[in-house]
């Protein structure tokens, strides 16, 4: 039996997996975590290398590029229309998913264009492997809507167990017609990265606010890695709809919408007493 969808203003489902009930005003929110920029060498010698961790947004990998080869703020940011990056057409010219992470080296010769075409070649090659192009086709899905995905999944998952299982809700949610109500959409709308999302943000007219719209954003909101892309082409099996991070490390999923709430109750419960032990 294939639950309904709980009344909007009752529930969402926001990033990594935590759940606020709305109707009481109870928020879930946590301090976000800064990943630090990983270059080699020492701090007064151009770096020879530059590491792009996975799920940075495209912005964050554009002032890394600036940073490491030592040029002006938006420098990166601005050679992106002549680059002449290989896109597929579904992209629009948009790299944001093909950024791929990983390290790359730099040298005297380095520029913007090259160092990002560097890591789109590395990505189409990741990306248009064959058991890449199966997996999509399995799940009904052309390989760009694949990687989207695969960001969210990035953006959403506790850690690295629980992606084939974020990656089954998002495709159970779009099979029975439910929206995605993922708050890693809002934020990349938002250019930022928080659990603290207001009711009023989630009915803004915004084509990445998956709880106004159906269906999956118009582009990656991240960049994927392997094991991202991995759970998004061969996602677990199981039947949820749902899924909330009680505590770090105990992310629950299921398909009832009352034994989700009791789990919300237990994550709002384990929150509380954190703040009054803060």
């Amino acid at each position: 039996m294939v639950n309904e969808t709980p009344p909007r203003s009752t529930m969402r489902l926001t990033r990594r997996g935590r759940v606020a009930l709305i109707a009481t005003g109870a928020v879930a929110a946590a301090t976000a975590v800064a990943v630090p920029l990983a270059l080699s060498g020492d701090d007064e010698a151009r770096p020879t290398a530059l590491t792009i961790p996975e799920g940075w947004r495209s912005g964050q990998v554009y002032d890394a590029v600036d940073k490491a080869l030592e040029l002006p703020a938006g420098t990166t940011k601005k050679a992106v229309p002549k680059a002449g990056l290989k896109l597929p057409g579904d992209a629009g010219g948009n790299p944001e998913g093909y950024l791929f992470p990983a390290t790359y080296p730099l040298d005297a010769k380095s520029t913007p264009q090259s160092v990002l075409s560097y890591m789109v070649n590395t990505a189409t090659k990741k990306f248009n492997g064959s058991q890449s192009t199966a997996g999509a086709d399995r799940n009904a899905m052309n390989l760009y809507q694949t990687i989207t995905i695969a960001s969210i999944i990035e953006a959403e998952a506790d850690n690295k167990q629980d992606m084939g299982r974020v990656a089954r809700v998002i495709y159970n949610r779009l099979d029975h017609g439910m929206p995605l109500q993922m708050d890693s959409t809002i934020n990349y709308a938002l250019g930022r990265s928080t659990l603290d999302t207001t009711t009023r943000e989630t009915k803004t007219d915004n084509p990445y606010n998956t709880y106004a719209r159906m269906g999956l954003p118009p582009s990656p909101i991240g960049n994927p890695g392997d094991n991202a892309l991995k759970a998004a082409i061969s996602p677990a099996q199981g039947d949820w709809l749902y899924f909330v991070t009680v505590k770090p490390g105990d992310t629950r999923f299921t398909a009832d919408y009352a034994e989700q709430q009791r789990n919300v109750a237990e994550f709002n419960k384990n929150r509380g007493e954190a703040k009054k032990d803060g």
